[in-house]
């Protein structure tokens, strides 16, 4: 599967491809100051964030640690990013990453949030609850992350929101909504 990035209008028109390399390119947001856009790579054969100008040059990459980096999102003021991250806790771990990589697979049932810089730098994990968290987005304070998790579900299969904030600390369930995310 090939995936690229593309600009288009708010009406649609006017398609730009962004990306053009051989994988997957995707899971992008745009920074609103500068138009900058962080997005998801397997370009150099590991899934991570790279960072790109609105144009689509200047391509640089913000991780650099084996396992699934994604769904990034900048801060309200672009200074930073928060990211779900999936990373092999041992050589098997590793190994079976690796093996669904080469065929163009993941398996991230493991999902930590972390912050860094929005050049990647000082790159921080947030959570520690070995559990499918996903979704972070920023509180406008940029001082607070919310994201999904199934933390605190024995079956790992009901979801509810959460917060924290941005150095790891007071963890607060904010949904107890069973059914509401059930994953099949």
């Amino acid at each position: 599967n090939e995936h690229d990035i593309y600009k288009v209008a708010r009406d649609g028109s006017g398609a730009v491809r962004l990306t053009e390399t051989k994988g997957y390119d995707a899971e992008s947001t745009v920074c609103q100051k500068d138009g900058s856009i962080i997005f998801t790579s397997v370009r150099d054969g590991d899934l991570e964030l790279y960072r790109m100008d609105s144009n689509g040059k200047n391509v640089v990459r913000l991780t650099n640690a084996p396992g699934y980096d994604g769904g990034a999102y900048f801060s309200p003021d672009c200074s930073k990013i928060v990211w779900r991250a999936s990373r092999p806790k041992d050589e098997k771990e590793l190994a079976d990453y690796r093996g669904l990589l080469e065929k163009g697979l993941v398996r991230p049932s493991k999902l930590e949030i972390y912050v860094a810089n929005a050049d990647g730098s000082e790159p921080m994990q947030v959570t520690y609850l070995d559990a499918a968290s996903f979704g972070p987005s920023w509180h406008p304070s940029g001082k607070r992350l919310v994201f999904s998790s199934n933390y605190g579900d024995p079956k790992g299969r009901e979801f509810d929101i959460w917060g924290i904030d941005v150095k790891g600390t007071n963890l607060q369930r904010i949904t107890r909504s069973p059914g509401s995310l059930r994953i099949p």
